[in-house]
């Protein structure tokens, strides 16, 4: 895939569509390209969080590790970002992301993601709204689960 067409699949991800042409053809150059086929495990729950993965397309299960096995507690399609949460926190995966079907990704390394954070401001916004975003809707499931017991 060209370059190009990367820049425009970035400028897709919410994430990244303040950050100017310029800047996404930088970090689509710095990034790896890797695919997955459905069933490969893109890291695993406890892995060192070393990168935050761009779905380009396909799609993946997160899956959360419990007494019973792995519970699927959401699902990644294009144009979405996964892996960040370790990066941030400077902590292991919290849980497995597994390719559900043949799976395109960008896998950004922590230290060039860390930098995006620090020069573009809007992209750190629109991280915390992603995060909390998340957390409101864990909070919910949360809730529904101990209401339906």
């Amino acid at each position: 895939m060209l370059l190009k067409d990367e820049v425009g699949m970035l400028q897709r991800v919410p994430l990244f569509s303040g950050i100017e042409p310029t800047k996404l053809k930088l970090l689509a150059f710095t990034s790896d390209r890797v695919s997955y086929s459905a069933g490969q495990i893109l890291f695993r729950q406890g892995d060192e969080g070393d990168a935050a993965y761009v779905i380009l397309s396909g799609s993946a299960d997160i899956l959360v590790d419990s007494d019973s096995g792995p519970i699927k507690v959401a699902e990644l399609v294009p144009n979405s970002i996964v892996g960040e949460i370790a990066i941030l926190c400077n902590s292991s995966r919290t849980a497995t992301v597994r390719a559900a079907s043949p799976v395109e990704a960008l896998r950004i390394r922590k230290d060039h993601f860390l930098r995006l954070m620090k020069e573009f401001p809007e992209m750190t916004i629109e991280m915390v709204r992603v995060l909390a975003d998340r957390l409101s809707h864990t909070t919910a499931d949360l809730i529904d689960a101990r209401s339906a017991k």
